[in-house]
């Protein structure tokens, strides 16, 4: 007998029936699509510190990437996924 936790896992990922057109070119389809969601994501985190004036626009990319928890690991997320 095994462990509920391994049926569950190998009746969902290992025994489930896939079509057979389905190819690797699939794998890039998703990583595409994770990649929009962070883009999306992050760029409403930064929406919400970044002002656009041409006075205070540095200012306010130095204000995420110092003083927002996080700030830089958002902005670096954003700018290597685009």
């Amino acid at each position: 007998k095994s462990h509920p936790l391994i049926k569950i896992i190998n009746h969902s990922f290992i025994d489930l029936p896939a079509p057979s057109n389905i190819s690797s070119w699939w794998n890039f389809g998703s990583l595409l699509g994770v990649c929009l969601m962070v883009q999306i994501i992050t760029g409403l985190f930064l929406a919400m510190h970044y002002t656009s004036d041409t006075l205070t626009a540095f200012s306010s990319v130095t204000h995420i990437c110092r003083d927002v928890n996080y700030g830089w690991l958002i902005r670096y997320l954003h700018a290597n996924g685009a």
